[in-house]
């Protein structure tokens, strides 16, 4: 795994990304993988990630990412594999 992030980092930097842009990247890709694996419940992804759900919470308002897309990309479709 650490050989992969260094060849992430490698190509950000190469690519001319600034710090506090790669920063902010990895951080919305981090919450977003966490919430993923959790099925967009912020509470279990808080506790996986070993911070408050406040915290989390306060993360994704400051980081920008959509908490409702995030919650209905987790949503199953009610209607599917019904006939209408």
């Amino acid at each position: 795994m650490k050989d992969k992030l260094e060849q992430l980092v490698l190509q950000m930097h190469g690519s001319g990304l600034r710090y506090s842009e790669a920063v902010r990247e990895f951080q919305r890709s981090f919450l977003a993988t966490a919430l993923r694996e959790q099925n967009g419940n912020q509470v279990r992804a808080a506790q996986r990630l070993g911070i408050h759900r406040n915290t989390l919470r306060l993360q994704l308002r400051d980081l920008e990412l959509d908490i409702k897309a995030l919650r209905a990309a987790f949503r199953p479709n009610r209607f599917r594999g019904q006939a209408h």
